[in-house]
């Protein structure tokens, strides 16, 4: 009874989760701009969103394309600096460790609208520019420590003689960092990137904050004040499902490449 009672609560959960993104997709083959409202099959919101003669269209493509930048960069920066970050707090002993370690759980515990709050006014006091660069290195902020957390685990599950060994042997230590240390850490570095790339693609507080005044949209932003003018664009009803059917498939395409590694081995 137990066992049913559970299998019945999570497809309660996962009908819920997933009942909106496919009334979305339903309804984003047909040309009704009002969602819920079926006039017929038709494929012109594809043709609309691709073709660019969307109401509105430059700056949905420009905040689309703005948004995959920021994502691309920030995931990136956050990568490289994630794994340094990691490999020293790994290396740290005893208190030091541990305040590092807490100290890092501080900003994916402290809520968006804080982070964004506070970047905004660090960037107002420092009399820089708000624009692309400050919500670039934003959400660098915001996703470093989330990095840090994918790649600790494989540190932990490596060998931590291999590094000492390649020095030994005549490696310098930028040639052992990346032939020894990078290759062992791939995985997390991998995670940590895809993490950060849909934190980035997804955040909306933190941008808002830091973007200024100078008119640049990302998805977020967009959505946001389409929806504040008392409706949403339907060409965003293919994009999202085109965004989410991309996610579905790169997320497939890893778990498949993983199970077949661990067969393997």
């Amino acid at each position: 009874m137990k066992k049913i009672i559970s299998q019945i609560y999570i497809w309660i959960l996962l009908i819920l989760l997933y009942s909106p993104l496919v009334f979305i997709a339903v309804f984003s083959f047909t040309e009704a701009k009002t969602l819920g409202n079926w006039t017929g099959f038709s494929m012109n919101l594809y043709r609309s969103l691709f073709t660019g003669n969307v109401s509105g269209g430059a700056t949905l493509m420009d905040a689309c394309r703005n948004t995959i930048l920021i994502a691309l960069a920030a995931a990136a920066v956050s990568t490289l600096l994630g794994t340094v970050s990691a490999i020293g707090i790994f290396n740290l002993k005893g208190r030091r460790k541990q305040t590092i370690q807490f100290l890092n759980n501080i900003p994916m515990l402290n809520p968006d609208i804080i982070t964004g709050v506070s970047l905004f006014l660090l960037f107002v006091f420092l009399h820089i520019s708000q624009g692309f660069l400050t919500v670039v290195l934003a959400h660098i902020t915001f996703c470093t420590p989330y990095v840090v957390l994918n790649v600790m685990p494989k540190l932990s599950q490596m060998n931590p003689n291999i590094y000492e060994a390649a020095l030994d042997l005549g490696a310098t230590p930028m040639q052992a960092f990346w032939k020894v240390l990078v290759p062992q850490l791939r995985p997390g570095m991998l995670s940590g990137f895809i993490l950060a790339f849909t934190m980035s693609l997804d955040d909306f507080a933190v941008t808002f904050f830091t973007r200024g005044t100078v008119g640049l949209e990302t998805l977020s932003t967009y959505i946001y004040a389409d929806a504040r003018k008392g409706g949403l664009t339907p060409e965003l009803r293919p994009l999202m499902t085109i965004i989410f059917l991309v996610v579905l498939v790169s997320l497939l395409f890893i778990n498949l490449r993983n199970n077949r590694a661990a067969q393997k081995s």
